[in-house]
């Protein structure tokens, strides 16, 4: 009897998750990022983007009823030039999301726990040393603002020790929204938000960023306030 009772509980749990994919659309202003175009930022220098790459990691959803969970494959590599890796397939055991939470970047844990592989694999261009981690959040381009060799900037943000800690959680809410299998959220990232949001940074003033320190948290607290949820299906 208690083994029945068991696996009833366990098929139920199973056929009760349903699939939500979060579809990350990454754009300047209100127009969609296509790299190799040419936009203006909010202090109107000219920008052309070759790379935009973040990561999203334990990713946590909440409920109507403020019942949480947590993802198991939890890091992931956003990728503006590979399409592919700006859906994220999730399977989850409730009907209503709420609220949506997750860190852009890389735990100190992580960064400090020897070769990775998948996203956090330093093949994929996100990792500057053992003593400096993960890079969070990576923007580069061309500017004729940008007084260095080929007019480049080029933005790399880390850090994970107290005081340059560069990760930032952020929290998006869902109005109202309930599953029933199949359905999409899409989140949106401002890169404008990147420039301008609690600090203002310029590229004509500081076109390159390559480690922990000050600039990196300036550019940390904007990034954090660059997402949104534009879409729900």
């Amino acid at each position: 009897m208690l083994l029945l009772i068991v696996l009833f509980f366990t098929v139920t749990q199973i056929y009760a998750q349903q699939k939500l994919t979060l579809l990350f659309k990454n754009k300047v202003g209100n127009e969609v990022l296509v790299l190799g175009k040419s936009y203006k930022n909010p202090f109107g220098e000219d920008i052309i983007i070759n790379k935009f790459k973040y990561y999203i990691s334990n990713i946590l959803l909440v409920d109507d009823k403020g019942k949480s969970t947590s993802i198991a494959k939890n890091f992931f590599l956003i990728d503006e030039a590979d399409s592919a890796s700006k859906t994220i397939q999730l399977l989850v055991n409730f009907s209503q999301i709420k609220e949506i939470y997750f860190l852009l970047g890389v735990d100190s844990i992580r960064n400090i726990s020897g070769v990775q592989t998948g996203a956090l694999d330093p093949m994929n261009g996100m990792f500057w040393t053992w003593n400096s981690g993960y890079i969070m959040a990576k923007l580069e381009g061309v500017s004729s603002v940008a007084k260095v060799p080929g007019n480049l900037f080029s933005q790399h943000i880390g850090g994970f020790k107290n005081g340059e800690n560069a990760a930032r959680e952020i929290k998006l809410t869902v109005d109202s929204w309930r599953l029933t299998g199949g359905n999409s959220i899409t989140i949106e990232a401002n890169i404008n938000k990147w420039f301008q949001s609690i600090s203002l940074i310029k590229i004509s003033e500081h076109p390159i960023c390559h480690s922990p320190g000050e600039l990196a948290m300036k550019f940390a607290d904007n990034y954090a306030t660059m997402f949104s949820i534009s879409s729900t299906n």
